[in-house]
């Protein structure tokens, strides 16, 4: 196991109106390339519940706190805020701070 710098993990899960599914999954793949093109992102996905229509988890691995930080200022965040409002019906997300990471096994 390595240990590493003060890495935050962002896990979530949002609920959607189903009717307006296909703008979510829009913004969210806009959102998606933005993040990654961050420097201080080292992950960061949405994906689809595959037993719920209206339930996709986020997943974000950042360098830093100040990194995330950033990332909450900046114009593709707003972007995205302003694309699913009125689409997010419930969000219930996550940060952790970690010190080491390594394979499950």
């Amino acid at each position: 196991m390595r240990t590493i710098r003060r890495m935050i993990v962002i896990n979530g899960r949002l609920t959607i109106d189903p009717a307006r599914r296909a703008d979510f999954v829009a913004a969210c793949v806009t959102m998606q390339q933005a993040s990654r093109a961050e420097e201080p992102c080292l992950h960061y996905v949405f994906t689809a519940d595959l037993e719920h229509d209206d339930v996709f988890h986020i997943a974000e691995k950042w360098a830093s706190d100040e990194g995330l930080k950033t990332h909450f200022g900046l114009a593709h965040m707003a972007a995205f805020q302003k694309a699913i409002a009125g689409v997010v019906k419930g969000i219930d997300v996550t940060k952790y701070e970690i010190a080491s990471e390594g394979p499950v096994r």
